[in-house]
This record gives C-alpha cells, sequence and structure tokens, in this order.
C-alpha cells in the first residue's frame, strides 16, 4: 500500500482510564468497580490506528501534552504505525478519558480534552500540504470546532473526502455539513443533530432528513443493530450487524469509521467499505480497549469469509 495517498486523522489523542463494574452508576450512586486498566485512546487517535492496523499509511495531526501521559501515548501511535511527525507538543497535560465499562460491554465516558484544545486553526495551516496531498481526511468533535471548519474547507479546497465522525455532539456550524463527504452519527448522536429521537424503524427517514442538512452521504452507526448508509441521490442500503460477544465496546464507532477510510483507500465500493468496516468494528467489541481492540486485515476478511 506504500504507493497509495494517507489517510490524514485530525482529532484528538488522549488516555483512556478505564474502570471496570457491573453496572454503569446512575447519578448521585457510588459503587464498587471490578477492575481499572489504563488504554490510549482519544477517537483521533483510535481511528488513526484503526486504519493503520489494516495496513494504511496514516498521518496524524494532534496536540500532546508534556506529561508523561503525552510520551506514552506518542510512542503507542509510533508502534501502531501512525506517522507522528504532525503531532505537536504543548505545555501542560496530554487529554484523558474517563471510562466506565459495564459487565454487558457498555460504557460511560467522560473526557478532559488537555492539549487536545491546542489543535487550533492556526496550527492546522501549518499542516496543510499533508491535508491536500491526502487520499482521505478523518475528524471528529474532541478538538475546536473551528478547527473542524477549518479543516472541512481545506479538504474541499483540495477536493479530498471529508469523513466526520460528529462526536461528542455539538452544535454545528451552518457551513459544515455542506463540506462534509460522509457524516458518521451513532443513534444518540443522529438524534441530537435531528432534534428528536430516531423512530423504531425510521433510520431511512433519518438519514434522509440529515442529509437534507448538507452533508453528501450518511451511515448511521446503529451498534448491535448495524448501520444505514445513505447518499444524495438515493444510494441506500442496511448493513447488518456481525453476531459477536461483547466485552468492551470503547472504539467500536472509530474501528469503523478507521476501516472504511481504509476500506475506500483500497478500491472497494462504497457499500463493500461498510461491510468491510461492520466487521471491524465488530471485532473490536470482542476486545478490551479501544486501540488494542482494532482488527487487522486477515482478521476482517476471516469475519467477512464466515458470514
Amino acid at each position: 500500500m506504500s504507493d497509495m495517498k494517507p489517510i490524514v486523522v485530525v482529532g484528538s489523542i488522549n488516555m483512556d482510564l478505564v474502570a471496570t463494574a457491573d453496572h454503569i452508576p446512575a447519578g448521585g450512586e457510588t459503587i464498587l468497580g471490578t477492575g481499572f486498566l489504563m488504554h490510549p485512546g482519544g477517537k483521533g487517535a483510535n481511528q488513526a490506528v484503526a486504519a493503520a492496523r489494516l495496513g494504511c499509511s496514516v498521518q496524524m495531526i494532534g496536540q500532546l501534552g508534556s506529561d508523561d501521559l503525552g510520551k506514552q501515548l506518542r510512542d503507542g501511535l509510533t508502534r501502531a504505525g501512525v506517522d507522528t511527525a504532525a503531532v505537536g507538543t504543548v505545555p501542560g497535560s496530554s487529554g484523558v478519558a474517563l471510562i466506565t465499562v459495564s459487565a454487558a460491554g457498555e460504557n460511560s465516558i467522560v473526557v478532559a480534552p488537555g492539549a487536545n484544545t491546542q489543535v487550533t486553526p492556526a496550527f492546522l495551516d501549518q499542516h496543510k500540504d499533508k491535508i491536500a496531498n491526502a487520499g482521505i481526511v478523518l475528524a471528529q468533535l474532541e478538538i475546536p470546532l473551528e478547527t473542524v471548519l477549518r479543516l472541512a474547507q481545506l479538504c474541499a479546497e483540495a477536493k479530498v473526502p471529508f469523513i466526520l465522525d460528529p462526536a461528542p455532539a455539538h452544535k454545528l456550524p451552518d457551513a459544515l455539513l455542506p463540506l462534509v463527504t460522509w457524516l458518521t452519527p451513532n443513534e444518540t448522536e443522529a438524534a441530537f443533530y435531528l432534534g428528536h429521537p430516531i423512530a423504531n424503524g425510521g433510520t431511512d427517514a433519518a438519514a434522509e432528513e440529515l442529509l437534507k442538512k448538507g452533508a453528501k452521504g450518511v451511515i448511521l452507526k446503529l451498534g448491535s443493530k448495524g448501520s444505514y448508509f445513505a447518499q444524495a441521490g438515493g444510494n441506500e442500503a442496511t448493513i447488518k450487524a456481525f453476531p459477536v460477544k461483547a466485552v468492551d465496546s470503547t472504539g467500536a464507532g472509530d474501528a469503523f469509521n478507521g476501516a472504511y477510510a481504509a476500506a475506500l483507500m483500497l478500491g472497494q465500493s462504497r457499500l463493500e467499505a461498510a461491510m468491510f468496516a461492520s466487521a471491524a468494528s465488530a471485532i473490536s467489541v470482542t476486545r478490551h480497549g479501544a486501540q488494542e481492540s482494532m482488527a487487522t486485515m486477515d482478521e476482517v476478511h476471516k469475519l467477512l469469509g464466515d458470514n
């Protein structure tokens, strides 16, 4: 794949502090956990590792703190095969995510962004040549919104496909969605952007409503129910979920996005890429952690071949 253009990921780099427990505590509730682990994470870094694990050339644009966590996170990206030349270091703390995982594999997450707030439009402009030379660009919303908008503008100017994972959900600038090639919300995020829950069986209507807001394509990530793929002009399909035993869903959506970009770079059709990404996401939930759980190409092909 060395002759392919790189996938460029602009986004967050965090250390995940993960506590496991029988259930996720309700407001005001204190419970005893069953374990604790530290994992490298951040939606941006997770997506970069997901694509790199599948053999793609991946460049990360982001910021780390000057603390020990920053050194660990950079080393982890490098070991995963991600190019970190455009990852800066700023004084202070790196991003941290506090995650509780239940025995059923569901999770609750609070992110303290730290150095991720310094992924500014000015910092992005320092690396705009990487963006212009990318095959695909991925972003999320754990960095400043004005940076995401600037990124979308740079992608549009260079005619580079732009995949936006609109998480965590924020009110978006009106100018952003028309610059998005693929918008990939989960059900909760889609409901936020729609202003209402997705009706039972109403994924097609939800996707159509999101397309009318400007995005050229939408993939609704529906967890154990699979995903729904729709494009302006009527190309749409339901992508099945792969039956697996989930132990930790942390990073599953990131696994999907990174694998979707990788599959497109490999020349797969949009629908084939969505199936490929669904398989990669399914594999990720069978293991603990975010980046550690990302699938290899052999694993994805094996799961696709068995279904």
